[in-house]
């Protein structure tokens, strides 16, 4: 017995068209999939086989670009000649693909035609490597973002020839142990929008040239070895919001140029040679919210321009030598969080309006040379807590219907010993720069928040 079965002619060619149309769907789309440029993926997989040892990259994802055999850690895109190129790679901590003992920096990513971003973040921790290009195989490169963070393994100088990344706009170049002169050359990058080198063991003078950076909205200089003074050409950078030049060893006064900044609302110059006095036109900066200068030989009173920035948060001014009373203006500044003043030689006593500033979270007048009764109530006093630190101060005191309120380092009014009128111990400041733990978190958190505005990598 055997089973027969007959189809009609149009229901044949029927089938046999939907058979076709379903395989030819199929492989086009496998190959929107998969199909990369042979010369492209070979250089991707020599880059994975550098850099990490998580897996066997060419046999775990043969179609890197394929969803379903890619990576967390690889973006792919399809481009104008139909096929998939690789637009940005992520190294060094998980999820992403993570980095070999012996993992030292590929310069093939500079032959990857279409890649716009490449992160290496705590990648190059063992072995030595530097930054290595050719001029050559830049010019076609189409890099938007170059960030290595955190690898303190990177060592050498920045090359020059990155300048010839024409399309970069963001890089970032921080905590390595890079060394040298920044190249002249990096300045004529008129497209870079950020620009962070900080926490390196870079020297010498920065450029003039700096202010040919005019789309520059965030520049990072900090934790180096910089000298000489802040360049005048700084006040060229009409886009600037951002400028930390912390913790280097610049000298002489700030530029009257930085009058020309605008947009500023982030300044950091603490642990610096700076002297002399303020700008004339410090009011102008009517973005400025942060204003960070801890600790530099100023040795003047200090400016009563400060209370004209209405949107200052935050003012740290300590162990610079400021003398003088505090100015009263400083009490119009009502968006304030964070005042620093300690370590320096200012006199007389407390301004009154301070009590009306009620966004206060943390203020540090100790050490210094002032008296007279606090002008504080028991709200103020308990708000602030530990966050408010007058000690060091022999001339102040406490009103003795306050005294009962917090610690705050001084003694009652009136009592024989106004440094220890108050139960609780003290030991010492605990405010910036000797925070407490728990007045560090908060203030910390604060910068922290807002370098994250620009912090693009």
């Amino acid at each position: 017995m055997y089973c027969s079965f007959s189809l009609s002619l149009p229901l044949l060619l029927l089938l046999i068209m939907s058979i076709s149309f379903l395989s030819t769907f199929c492989v086009s789309t496998n190959q929107q999939s998969t199909n990369m440029d042979s010369h492209e993926l070979e250089t991707l997989f020599k880059i994975m086989e550098t850099v990490s040892s998580d897996q066997n990259w060419r046999v775990s994802h043969p179609y890197p670009c394929k969803p379903g055999s890619s990576w967390l850690g690889i973006e792919c895109k399809k481009g104008v000649d139909n096929k998939s190129h690789v637009t940005r790679l992520d190294f060094g901590t998980r999820p992403n693909p993570t980095c070999k003992a012996t993992a030292t920096f590929p310069n093939l990513i500079f032959q990857l035609p279409n890649l716009e971003s490449v992160f290496f973040i705590q990648c190059f921790t063992h072995s030595r490597t530097s930054i290595s290009v050719s001029r050559n195989r830049l010019f076609s490169s189409s890099l938007q973002q170059l960030s290595l963070r955190s690898n303190p393994a990177l060592i050498g100088s920045i090359p020059s020839q990155l300048s010839s990344l024409k399309s970069l706009q963001v890089l970032t170049l921080s905590q390595n142990s890079l060394i040298g002169q920044i190249p002249v050359e990096i300045f004529s990058m008129s497209f870079l929008v950020h620009l962070d080198l900080s926490y390196n063991k870079l020297t010498g003078k920065v450029p003039d040239q700096i202010g040919n950076l005019q789309n520059l909205v965030g520049l990072d200089l900090s934790y180096n070895k910089f000298i000489g003074p802040i360049p005048y050409t700084i006040g060229q950078l009409g886009m600037l919001q951002k400028l930390d030049l912390s913790s280097n060893t610049f000298t002489g006064i700030i530029p009257e140029s930085t009058e020309n900044l605008a947009s500023l609302s982030f300044m950091a110059l603490s642990n610096n040679k700076l002297s002399g006095k303020f700008p004339k036109r410090l009011p102008k900066l009517q973005s400025l919210q942060y204003f960070l200068m801890d600790d530099n030989p100023m040795f003047i009173p200090l400016p009563v321009e400060f209370g004209q920035l209405k949107k200052l948060q935050e003012l740290r001014l300590a162990g610079s030598g400021y003398s003088g009373t505090i100015p009263s203006s400083y009490s119009q500044l009502l968006n304030l969080t964070t005042l620093s003043l300690q370590n320096n030689k200012l006199t007389g006593g407390i301004p009154v309006g301070f009590s009306s500033l009620s966004h206060i979270y943390h203020l540090n007048l100790s050490r210094n040379f002032l008296g007279g009764v606090v002008p504080f109530n028991s709200t103020f006093l308990k708000r602030l807590g530990r966050n408010l630190d007058l000690s060091g101060n022999s001339g102040l005191c406490l009103s003795p219907s306050e005294a009962h309120a917090v610690f705050i380092g001084v003694g009652v009014c009136g009592s024989n010993n106004t440094n220890n009128s108050i139960t609780m111990p003290f030991k010492k400041s605990e405010a910036p720069s000797e925070y407490n733990i728990s007045s560090f978190l908060v203030a910390a958190l604060g910068i922290v928040a807002f370098h994250c505005l620009f912090s693009l990598v």
